[in-house]
């Protein structure tokens, strides 16, 4: 396939996927209307703000082909998508609205079921996030998760997370003593392993690891790791406040959409141990959330964000200074990018 044709076919999955995301969207919304009605105003968005989030989701596009054009991951990681997956729980995505719609109604917040088990866990984390169905502590919820972002996202989730491999990838040419399968990297707050699994495709020869606080999550990872060859990473069930490796000892460390979900102080708790356990010349790539401080003609749309859905530490991160928390930890040579709704921090630890 030519490059012009692979490249045209991406943009046309790209398109798809959002006019996917956009219908679904909308039908979900319309039956919401009908079934469980919201007294809550909502702001219409203009044509103008659409139109410039059209660009900004094309550049992100762009910018995604040409990483993989220029061998920074595999063309075929641009194609890469849960299938299987989708096909075996979109239908569960319908199923479980009524659900969601109803602990919205109701401000249910912390809505688990019986045989789900929430102690031993920080309060903070035991929310029903997004509305999802046992928060983070269910194999629904790990099932359904990559689904659910990806139709939030119009189909740009996986690309916004690529955005740290290119970093990543560039700033572990430091170590230039260290062979390709000694290079260690962490995934902190891993999840399903999305992430780790694009870290695979990057970095085929590094040894992988990943953290999260959810044993089902977790699991989730492990079924699709197992999936792809190469060393399987180890994963560990740990608060990232408090993680379970030496001093030094990670040449690279990525965290992809946590920052948002921590109060204040456990933020910076978090940022802490990532400067304690990366190796001096190491690098912590951060995707996360835009901010007002970037991202000012979209602030009322992060206001609807954590208006909408339930997200209890977000109004406190769209105005959350993380460079100076950077700082603070120890880390230089801070570098901020932002694609699309993602916003991204680099940073270094000084040798």
């Amino acid at each position: 396939m030519s490059d012009i044709l692979t490249k045209l076919t991406y943009q046309t999955l790209q398109q798809g996927k959002n006019y996917f995301g956009i219908a679904h969207r909308t039908l979900s919304g319309r039956l919401k209307e009908l079934i469980s009605p919201s007294d809550r105003k909502i702001t219409p968005v203009s044509g103008e703000l659409i139109f410039k989030l059209q660009q900004r989701q094309n550049h992100l596009n762009e910018v995604d082909w040409q990483d993989a054009e220029r061998g920074i991951y595999p063309v075929s990681l641009l194609f890469d998508n849960p299938w299987e997956d989708f096909f075996k729980y979109y239908p569960m995505v319908w199923l479980d609205l009524p659900q969601i719609w109803e602990r919205t109604k109701q401000k249910n917040y912390q809505d688990f079921s019986a045989e789900i088990d929430t102690q031993g866990y920080p309060s903070y984390y035991v929310q029903n996030f997004h509305h999802q169905t046992d928060g983070y502590l269910s194999e629904l919820s790990a099932n359904l998760y990559d689904l659910q972002v990806e139709v939030l996202f119009g189909g740009s989730a996986d690309a916004m997370r690529r955005r740290i491999l290119a970093p990543l990838k560039e700033k572990l040419r430091v170590f230039t003593d260290v062979s390709p399968n000694q290079v260690r990297v962490l995934d902190i707050a891993c999840g399903t392993g999305r992430t780790l699994k694009m870290i695979r495709n990057t970095l085929p020869q590094a040894s992988l690891f990943g953290t999260d606080l959810s044993p089902a999550y977790l699991r989730k990872a492990n079924e699709l790791l197992s999936e792809i060859p190469g060393e399987l990473p180890q994963l560990l069930q740990a608060n990232s406040e408090e993680l379970p490796y030496l001093d030094n000892y990670f040449h690279g460390l990525t965290s992809v959409f946590l920052f948002h979900e921590l109060p204040p102080a456990a933020r910076q708790n978090v940022i802490n141990e990532a400067f304690r356990v990366i190796k001096p010349g190491g690098v912590f790539v951060i995707c996360d959330s835009i901010q007002v401080s970037d991202s000012p003609d979209l602030e009322f749309m992060m206001h609807s964000f954590y208006e909408t859905f339930h997200e209890p530490y977000y109004r406190h991160y769209m105005t959350d200074n993380l460079e100076e928390r950077l700082q603070q930890a120890g880390f230089v040579d801070i570098e901020m990018q932002v694609h699309f709704m993602s916003k991204y921090f680099i940073a270094r630890k000084q040798n």
